[in-house]
């Protein structure tokens, strides 16, 4: 599949707002093809997307989904986890509350 311009900055868009762990691990994607030139220079490595031969381009694209999928993965467990957390313990402190003013009623 034949990649756009507009595919290509979207995808160099997504890169750069990845993390450095994220980094690394498609520079390892790209160095596995000799034929790919990366220049790199104290601000960082640069390639030039349009010149990646399609099967690496995949690969990146694959990767990129993959922390994607990861990361939304991620995201729903945390918010299963404070709305079990925010339904535990408002049920504990409504019945500590429930159990202090009956005590107090009760002396």
């Amino acid at each position: 599949m034949i990649t756009t311009t507009e595919e290509l900055e979207n995808i160099k868009k997504q890169i750069e707002q990845m993390d450095k762990t994220h980094h690394v691990e498609i520079l390892k994607i790209l160095k596995q093809n000799n034929s790919i030139t990366l220049n790199e220079n104290k601000s960082g490595v640069y390639v030039n997307l349009s010149f990646l031969p399609e099967n690496t381009l995949d690969d990146v694209k694959k990767y990129m989904k993959y922390i994607n999928i990861q990361e939304n993965s991620i995201q729903l467990l945390e918010t299963q986890q404070t709305n079990f957390k925010n339904t535990f313990f408002h049920s504990e402190q409504e019945y500590k509350d429930n159990t202090l003013n009956y005590n107090s009623a009760t002396n």
